[in-house]
């Protein structure tokens, strides 16, 4: 009887997490869709498949479910950081490298986000505040970073760059691409097979790039 209970129990608890996830994935959809004052927590809970009522149960507010969102992609975005620094057994270029790949199927998979961030994060303090909360403890690492690259110039194995401005030029690459691909296929062709063909080549391309500027000629 204790056995039958524990397992009615983790199938609650299985079913909760099902739809929260059903709750979430749809209102990431509606959020990065329509920004925070177009979504509906009535549509988003249509698009997941249940009741106006037990959308609130999980998440008592439509501020609450946005917040829950913003986490969630902060901590996709964290790998990207994590490639940078959490790897110090990878030679500094490799980890650049991994970095700009790791960036550009992150942004190809979501894009929609670099609108949403500068629509509905920026120019709110609040959550701005939130947003910058996320990703705070990374900062001090780019001075850390800037220091092995310094090192490394000296020693003539990396071209002398600045950290800071090598991770904006990463960003406008892969965003670009990202933002390019979706005028393509709206404006010229449905064939996915070109447009894997055309994020391969370049994403390879953005990776020279970015390699061409750091590697010791």
């Amino acid at each position: 009887m204790f056995n039958n209970i524990v397992n009615n129990i983790d199938m609650k608890e299985q079913v909760n997490q099902s739809k929260e996830q059903q709750i979430l994935e749809a209102a990431e959809y509606e959020f990065v869709a329509k920004g925070y004052d177009g979504a509906r927590t009535t549509s988003i809970a249509k698009s997941a498949g249940v009741t106006h009522a037990m959308l609130h149960y999980y998440f008592r507010t439509k501020e609450q479910l946005f917040e829950r969102i913003i986490e969630k992609k902060m901590s996709e975005i964290t790998p990207v950081l994590t490639y940078l620094f959490g790897n110090a057994n990878l030679p500094l270029t490799e980890r650049i490298k991994e970095a700009v790949s790791v960036h550009f199927d992150f942004i190809i998979a979501n894009p929609g986000l670099p609108k949403f961030l500068m629509n509905e994060v920026l120019p709110n303090k609040e959550r701005c505040d939130m947003f910058r909360s996320k990703i705070e403890s990374f900062y001090h690492l780019f001075g850390q970073l800037q220091n092995e690259v310094d090192a490394a110039a000296s020693r003539g194995e990396v071209e002398q760059f600045n950290v800071m401005s090598l991770f904006q030029t990463i960003l406008s690459l892969n965003i670009c691409t990202s933002m390019m691909t979706q005028f393509a296929e709206n404006m010229m062709c449905d064939d996915m097979v070109e447009t894997k063909a055309f994020l391969a080549a370049r994403k390879a391309e953005n990776i020279e790039i970015i390699m061409r500027r750091i590697r010791k000629i």
